[in-house]
């Protein structure tokens, strides 16, 4: 259910609410009324597994995803082996149960608009 926006606001990524620094990653969120949105940027090399399962205590991401991707590309899969390539412009959705790596040299970057509140808390 979505929630009625009652106030005008803008502000910046580059000023988050809160910064949180998991291995290889960067997850800044902003908390505009009651909507969190998140850019997260993953450097070469980063991998959920390696990144981030530790604290999330599961076997694969169980978050919601809805983003766009501004740069870099992430490879995604689901427990049941469907794949995708997320690169620059894609919008993408990512239900739980997958894991994901970053593919190439440049560091992925993906505005989150789902999970923002609670990834790599």
């Amino acid at each position: 259910m979505s929630t009625a926006v009652t106030k005008l606001e803008s502000r910046s990524l580059d000023q988050p609410d809160e910064a949180r620094r998991p291995k290889m990653a960067a997850v800044d969120v902003l908390n505009l009324g009651s909507h969190s949105i998140g850019r997260f940027t993953f450097e070469p090399g980063w991998s959920w597994a390696e990144s981030i399962k530790p604290g999330a205590g599961t076997d694969h991401c169980e978050k919601e995803h809805v983003g766009y991707c501004v740069s870099g590309r992430l490879d995604v899969w689901l427990t049941d082996g469907t794949r995708v390539s997320i690169k620059p412009g894609d919008a993408y959705v990512i239900p739980p149960g997958h894991d994901a790596e970053v593919a190439g040299n440049e560091n992925f970057v993906g505005v989150e608009f789902s999970s923002a509140a609670s990834y790599a808390k």
